[in-house]
C-alpha cells in the first residue's frame, strides 16, 4: 500500500521544533531574496524509520552525509547561500575534515607558565587555517544555515517547510536532494507504543512511503532547479531507473552513481541526455573530490 503526501502530514505529527526551524528559514531566505542571492537547500545524510513510538529499535538508511557536506562547502565558494539540511551526527560542511581520533592527531599540548597551551601542530597549520577562514566567511555572512532532522518524518516536514520559505525566491532557489531518505516506513497508528518484546519473533509491516518529489515539484517549488539523486548496486538499473524518475516527476537532473565508485564517478542525467564525471585514481589518492565536479558542472552547465 503506498499512502498518499497529504495523507502522511496528516496522520504524522509535526516535529517539535517546527515552528523555531521555520522562522529560521524565513529569515534566511528574506534576506538572499532581498539581496539577490541564489539559495541552495542540500538535503545530506540517511533518515531513520522508528518501529516503536518511545523508539529504542529503528530501521536505517545507509549515509555518512559525505555527498552533501561535501557540496554545501562548494555551493559556498561559487557564492550560493546554503539551507543545509542534515541528520544528526552525520558529517558537516567544514567540521568533516576533523572528525573523530584524527582531529586530536592535529593538536600537541605545551606548558605555559603552568598553564596547558594547545596549538595546531606545525605540519596541520595551515590546513587548519584555511577550512578555519572558509568556516568564518560562511557564518559572518550569514551564508549557511543548518537544521537537523533524525527520522523520516522529521525530514518530510522539514523539507516542505523549506520549500515554502523558498518558492518566493522562484528561479533562483535550487534543491540538492542527495539524503538517504527511506522507501518504506511505518505509519504512527501502527506503531508499538513501548519496545516490542523479545520474546517472539515480531511480525513488522512496512508500507511504501509517499513520493514527495511529485509536490514538491509541481506544487511547493514550481519554478526551482531540482536535483535528485540515485544510488544502486545494479549497474544495469541505473541509467534506466534515473531516467524514469525524470520522466514521472518532471524535474531538472538526476545524479546517478554505484555505491561501489561514488566516490570517483556519477552520471549526470537530464532529459536530453547522460554523461559521465569521474576521478583518476590519481586525483582521489591526492584529495580531490568528485562533488567538486558536480556542483561545478550544475552551475556551469544547468543552473541558469
Amino acid at each position: 500500500m503506498v499512502s498518499t503526501w497529504e495523507d502522511f502530514y496528516a496522520k504524522h505529527p509535526p516535529p517539535q521544533d517546527l515552528a523555531q526551524n521555520e522562522q529560521a528559514l524565513k529569515e534566511f531566505t528574506r534576506k538572499h531574496l532581498e539581496a539577490g542571492n541564489k539559495v541552495v537547500l542540500v538535503t545530506s545524510g540517511g533518515t531513520t524509520v522508528p518501529l516503536e513510538h518511545n523508539t529504542v529499535r529503528f530501521v536505517d538508511n545507509f549515509s555518512a552525509g559525505t555527498r552533501g557536506s561535501v557540496s554545501a562547502e562548494y555551493f559556498l565558494e561559487y557564492g550560493y547561500a546554503v539551507i543545509f539540511m542534515y541528520r544528526v551526527k552525520s558529517l558537516e560542511p567544514f567540521s568533516r575534515h576533523f572528525i573523530g581520533q584524527k582531529f586530536l592527531d592535529l593538536l600537541q599540548v605545551s606548558n605555559n607558565n603552568e598553564n596547558s597551551v594547545i596549538t595546531v601542530l606545525p605540519e596541520y597549520t595551515q590546513k587548519v587555517a584555511t577550512v578555519l577562514r572558509k568556516y568564518r566567511e560562511a557564518f559572518n555572512k550569514k551564508k549557511l544555515l543548518q537544521l537537523t532532522f533524525t527520522t523520516f518524518s522529521e525530514y518530510l516536514w522539514l523539507l516542505r517547510s523549506a520549500c515554502q520559505a523558498l518558492a518566493p525566491l522562484e528561479n533562483k532557489a535550487i534543491l540538492y536532494l542527495a539524503a538517504a531518505v527511506s522507501d518504506f516506513y511505518i505509519p504512527s497508528n501502527e506503531m508499538s507504543i513501548h519496545k516490542i518484546s523479545s520474546s517472539g519473533p515480531p511480525t513488522i509491516s512496512l508500507q511504501l512511503v509517499p513520493k514527495i518529489l511529485a509536490p514538491l515539484v509541481s506544487l511547493w517549488v514550481p519554478k526551482a532547479f531540482v536535483v535528485s539523486f540515485k544510488l544502486e548496486t545494479d549497474e544495469s538499473l541505473l541509467i534506466s531507473k534515473a531516467r524514469t524518475a525524470l520522466n514521472k516527476y518532471h524535474h531538472n537532473l538526476v545524479i546517478a552513481n554505484m555505491l561501489q565508485t561514488r566516490k570517483q564517478q556519477v552520471i549526470i542525467v537530464s532529459k536530453e541526455t547522460n554523461y559521465v564525471l569521474s576521478l583518476t585514481n590519481e586525483q582521489l589518492d591526492n584529495g580531490e573530490e568528485i562533488e567538486q565536479l558536480i556542483v561545478r558542472d550544475l552551475i556551469e552547465k544547468h543552473i541558469k
